[in-house]
């Protein structure tokens, strides 16, 4: 190898790298047994390895790290939610320190989810040791409870007349909503499929919940609180849409124009929804809420899972929760479930009604109370005379969406509400315009026989005033009301809470009663009634879109579905009006106050509804006798009585002015 070695001498008298030269070229060649290829190839190879080896060496700590983890995954997992709860205990702790009465809204939720995770862990691990410790009393309780169960029926009926008669004393009125109820169950039943097939288990337990829900809500200062302070959370969580809509349309368009105020809230509520479903609070929920309707009611899981999603949901969303299920179900569990879609409205554009100004407790108080009426409802005018597949089974699959991140689901909820913003706006525009042309024929016809104003409105005033004075409102507010349910029947309920909500804005803004012949507002109390009435989707043009969902789910079962929508129809629409009878059953007048203190320091600069019936007390308390003016009850004698009643006066015609 000396030979072949390269030296400064050599380099001085030009001599070559013996490599280079032929006889080099074979030498190495002999030597390294191959072609220049192969040595090349082997040197990147070892190379190669060389760097293989240091990238795991390198990676060794991770890939132990990995390892670790995977091993003590469930103490780990301890840990950090160990951590977490601690974290969350110290600020939980130092908001109810600083203000308990703000820190109010987050203790409530604390104590709901703790008590849901308190009652998981103990039915997880205590379950089959308490039921086994229970199972002598509940083997007792099985014997008892065919004579049992008659005397709680007796007991219930027995405690439901005794309050019915001794509430409705102080308020006969009530007592014509519950006429209004009565008179709707009857009707249902008369146009049942099966008379005698009729589960009354069903009807009954579904109306009791309806009714129970509806006096805690309604009646209790828990319930009233707890819904008003949940409507007022949702019309605060709802003002959020500002920041998106005006960023995108300006200030000026969301605050003049309907389309870029109200249809804006759709888009938002939709994805919250979507991510809602995405992390499962909305199966949980509905799995809930109809497992409560399937225990006390009997009805099978598939079309109870429908009507809870109902709910939140609207008529086409809620079928996909059972969709795998639709075609072996029966015609009864079809009619259910449209049913429940016709009876409740959506999530979303309950968003779009809370911002008219409809009140968000009613709203949500009725979309929650429809469910269990709903499937009642249907099993009075469908009833089961199949035999069900889904009888009796434990459980039903419910899918939990495609996305696979959060930001998929919000990007996907909103994406989906453009349709059904464009479907409302179109809605909106033809439904306005073929009004308006109705009304137009409507004049024309009725002038040629001398009949002036003649309308769909007045039409529906007319022919609906009866079922609205049976609902309980007042016999003048009636036509107003049975207006109401007719453009909601006939045309589309969005319109008839548009229209509402003007004639709430005119009340609690103080205006006349009466304007000449035509009434501007309705009660409080109608309000109230009518809210209820329109809070669901049955509606002519709803028809449509129920069978174009349902029909593109199971294409098979067109006939079916053709032949029971109309019936489901019918339940739906008789649905939201016995929800407004209970709400008129229920309904309690709000106190009017101290109407002398109330005028004597008010700013008569603007009028409210409050001012309205103070001045009207102050117009019914004043006497003219022989060309002077006294005043009778709290105004008498009192100084603020005259000023007062000229400042009612500016506002308000009435003969003492």
């Amino acid at each position: 190898m000396e030979e072949n070695q390269i030296t400064l001498d050599n380099l001085e008298k030009g001599a070559d790298n013996p490599a280079f030269t032929s006889v080099g070229e074979e030498r190495l060649y002999e030597e390294h047994d191959g072609p220049w290829g192969e040595n090349k190839e082997e040197r990147r190879g070892e190379g190669k390895g060389r760097f293989s080896s240091y990238c795991r060496k390198a990676l060794q700590p991770a890939s132990k790290a990995k390892h670790f983890c995977k091993a003590h995954a469930k103490v780990l997992r301890r840990v950090v939610l160990g951590v977490l709860g601690v974290a969350y205990l110290c600020y939980f702790i130092a908001a109810c320190w600083l203000n308990f009465q703000r820190a109010l809204a987050l203790v409530v939720m604390t104590a709901v989810v703790v008590f849901f995770i308190c009652w998981s862990l103990f039915k997880k691990h205590c379950g089959a040791k308490v039921l086994l410790l229970l199972s002598p009393v509940w083997k007792c309780f099985q014997k008892s409870w065919p004579w049992l169960k008659w005397l709680l029926w007796v007991a219930l009926l027995g405690g439901l007349i005794t309050w019915l008669a001794l509430d409705t004393s102080r308020n006969p009125e009530q007592l014509i909503s519950l006429a209004g109820f009565c008179f709707l169950v009857l009707f249902l039943f008369a146009c049942s499929k099966h008379h005698g097939a009729v589960s009354w288990r069903a009807v009954f337990w579904g109306l009791g919940l309806e009714f129970l829900f509806g006096l805690f809500v309604l009646r209790t200062t828990p319930g009233v609180q707890a819904f008003q302070w949940l409507g007022d959370q949702i019309q605060f969580f709802l003002g959020y849409t500002t920041a998106g809509s005006s960023f995108v349309f300006g200030n000026t368009l969301i605050e003049e124009v309907f389309a870029f105020q109200t249809l804006p809230i759709i888009v938002f509520f939709s994805c919250v929804m979507s991510i809602l479903y995405y992390l499962g609070v909305m199966q949980w929920l509905i799995v809930k809420i109809s497992w409560l309707l399937q225990v006390s009611m009997g009805t099978t899981p598939t079309e109870t899972l429908s009507v809870a999603g109902n709910i939140f949901v609207g008529q086409t969303e809620a079928p996909l929760l059972i969709r795998p299920y639709l075609a072996d179900m029966t015609r009864s569990e079809i009619h259910a479930v449209m049913t429940g879609g016709f009876s409740t409205i959506a999530g979303s554009v309950m968003g779009a009604y809370i911002s008219f100004g409809i009140d968000a407790a009613s709203l949500i108080a009725a979309s929650v109370m429809a469910a269990p009426c709903a499937l009642a409802m249907s099993k009075l005018v469908y009833p089961e005379v199949e035999e069900s597949k889904f009888k009796g089974k434990a459980s039903i699959c419910l899918s939990s969406g495609e996305e696979r991140n959060i930001l998929e689901a919000a990007s996907n909820g909103a994406a989906a509400s453009v349709g059904l913003v464009a479907n409302i706006a179109a809605n909106l525009i033809a439904f306005l315009a073929v009004l308006e042309f109705i009304n137009a024929a409507l004049r024309w016809f009725g002038e040629m026989v001398d009949i002036e104003g003649l309308s769909f409105q007045v039409i529906c005033s007319y022919v609906l005033m009866p079922v609205a004075f049976l609902m309980g409102a007042d016999w003048a507010d009636s036509p107003l009301v049975a207006e109401l349910l007719g453009v909601k029947i006939f045309l589309n309920e969005f319109v008839a809470y548009q229209q509402l909500a003007t004639y709430k804005k005119n009340r609690l803004s103080g205006l006349e009663e009466w304007d000449g012949s035509r009434k501007q507002w309705i009660s409080e109390r109608a309000e109230t009634i009518t809210t209820f009435a329109l809070c669901g989707f049955a509606n002519l043009s709803s028809i449509g879109i129920m069978l174009g969902g349902l029909a593109s789910m199971v294409p098979q079962r067109k006939g079916d579905l053709a032949s029971i929508v109309l019936r489901a129809l019918l339940t739906g629409i008789c649905v939201s009006m016995l929800n407004a009878c209970l709400a008129g059953l229920l309904h309690v007048p709000t106190e009017l106050g101290d109407c002398v203190t109330f005028l004597s320091t008010a700013n008569f600069s603007s009028t409210s509804y409050t001012m309205y019936t103070c001045c009207k007390q102050l117009f019914a308390s004043s006497v003219l006798e022989n060309g002077t003016l006294s005043f009778t009850g709290a105004w008498a004698g009192l100084a603020e009585s005259m000023p007062c009643l000229m400042q009612c006066c500016g506002h308000y015609n009435h003969t003492s002015c």
